[in-house]
């Protein structure tokens, strides 16, 4: 059960990042989830320390998981394009 939750998860964190980046137009479900379940790895190690995965699911983990995908799709457009959107 905890590997669908995490892609339902991470596919709504993916989602709700590419938004806010101006990315969505360009990926699909896939992308999505897979920046969502990075995303969430990377927050975790930049804000807490540690992975946030083992971590009960709530607003705060919810938050810094979206803000680790924000940051990775920021390094993304930052590599292809020269600039973050």
């Amino acid at each position: 059960m905890g590997i669908i939750l995490w892609l339902i998860i991470g596919g709504v964190i993916g989602w709700l990042a590419s938004i806010i980046m101006r990315t969505d137009a360009q990926q699909g479900i896939f992308l999505n989830i897979i920046v969502g379940i990075v995303g969430a790895f990377l927050g975790g190690l930049i804000i807490s320390g540690g992975s946030i995965n083992n971590q009960p699911l709530n607003v705060t983990s919810f938050l810094v998981s979206l803000l680790g995908a924000v940051i990775l799709l920021a390094i993304v457009n930052l590599v292809r394009r020269g600039r973050v959107r």
